[in-house]
């Protein structure tokens, strides 16, 4: 793709200056100030920053604890790096174990590729209990409007269940896929995406891609309405700020639409809290943050997925992203997962009360392996495992 220009604007990271100018982009940013990162109190995690030692009377065995994470980090095939960064585990409520790799901390932000489709299932859930978007809702784009165009009928959960049937090339069927061109080349991301005829009738197959995650960033900018501003700063009101999550940083395209299927970044201590919410049922303290019922629904096996997927969450940990020969861990069956390019992977575990957050960088098919981590992992922890 040769040489490219990004700009960074203050909590809002870098765009490439694609279809568009400098000058321009300044201009889009010019009525967004960023809230300042709150300084965490010191409260104990989520609430503060204090990070307490494993007590003895948790019933968890700190050194099975400690010989899990500790082998994250370790290097057994130089021709398969791991390149593990970060480790979070936080057992009822409360992180008891940590581990980064060099150059890291509680402090770095820290990519989680397709993560973010989960951060977009709960913007997408925060928008429903403003009563600003309903599940159901279909008509999405103006270009689908059209007498008799079948994508008319696609609603927002056909989004978020990537049953959608557009037409997106799986990601590495060829260097310049749909998902590179939309991410890359491309200075309007949701115009790309809305662009796709059908490949299948809407809901009769499920495919995994980012363009349907793309969509719903634009469906979620009609649904916030007003400013550039006004959208750039939904989130933080909406969701990171109430939970804490001040590092979070969504990287939007040239054309101002949050990037949010692969470019949103937070610590690991900030995708843990993200995990914690999803955990208690989208409750934070007291206060409800995700409506009534959301996670029960995005946890629900979405059709033709092989009931690996819901809205936004895997129900398994998919064979693509699974080495070519793995054991059978027997992770707890009311697991789920956000999971990322690379190793990324927020998993929570709602029978151990636990939430368990890997970054790195791991490249090659292989290197990593979801499974057998948690698997040795929740050896330390009380409770059946299947």
């Amino acid at each position: 793709m040769g040489e490219r220009l990004a700009l960074f604007r203050p909590g809002l990271g870098c765009t490439l200056v694609t279809d568009t100018s400098v000058d321009a982009l300044l201009k889009q940013a010019r009525d967004f100030t960023p809230p300042p990162r709150a300084p965490r109190s010191g409260a104990e995690w989520p609430e503060g920053a204090r990070v307490n030692p494993l007590r003895a009377d948790a019933g968890v065995d700190g050194e099975i604890l400690k010989a899990a994470v500790d082998e994250a980090f370790a290097e057994p095939n130089p021709r398969a790096l791991r390149r593990t960064r970060a480790v979070v585990v936080a057992y009822r409520g409360r992180i008891i174990a940590e581990r980064y790799s060099q150059g890291m901390g509680p402090q770095t932000l820290q990519l989680g590729w397709s993560m973010g489709k989960t951060i977009l299932n709960a913007l997408t859930g925060t928008l429903v209990s403003e009563r600003r978007l309903s599940l159901d809702q279909d008509r999405l784009f103006a270009q689908w409007r059209g007498e008799g165009d079948p994508r008319g009928r696609i609603s927002v959960d056909d989004l978020l269940r990537m049953v959608s049937g557009l037409d997106f090339d799986a990601p590495h069927e060829r260097m310049l896929s749909d998902v590179r061109k939309m991410l890359f080349m491309k200075g309007d991301s949701v115009a790309y995406a809305a662009s796709e005829k059908l490949a299948a009738p809407v809901g009769a197959s499920w495919f995994y891609s980012s363009g349907s995650a793309s969509l719903l960033a634009g469906v979620m900018r009609s649904a916030i309405g007003g400013t550039q501003a006004r959208y750039f700063a939904y989130p933080r009101r909406a969701l990171f700020g109430r939970i804490g999550m001040t590092s979070a940083v969504i990287e939007p395209d040239a054309a101002g639409n949050f990037l949010a299927p692969a470019f949103v970044y937070a610590s690991a201590r900030d995708w843990a809290r993200f995990g914690l919410l999803y955990l208690n049922d989208g409750m934070w303290g007291d206060k409800r943050i995700l409506p009534e019922g959301w996670v029960k629904n995005s946890l629900r096996p979405t059709p033709h997925s092989d009931g690996q997927y819901g809205a936004g969450l895997w129900l398994r940990i998919p064979d693509f992203l699974r080495p070519d020969a793995v054991a059978d861990y027997r992770l707890p069956q009311d697991a789920f997962y956000m999971l990322g390019h690379e190793g990324q992977m927020v998993a929570v575990i709602p029978s151990r009360q636990l939430v368990v957050v890997r970054l790195g960088l791991s490249r090659r098919r292989g290197a990593w392996d979801h499974g057998a981590f948690l698997g040795n992992l929740l050896k330390a922890f009380p409770g059946e495992g299947g």
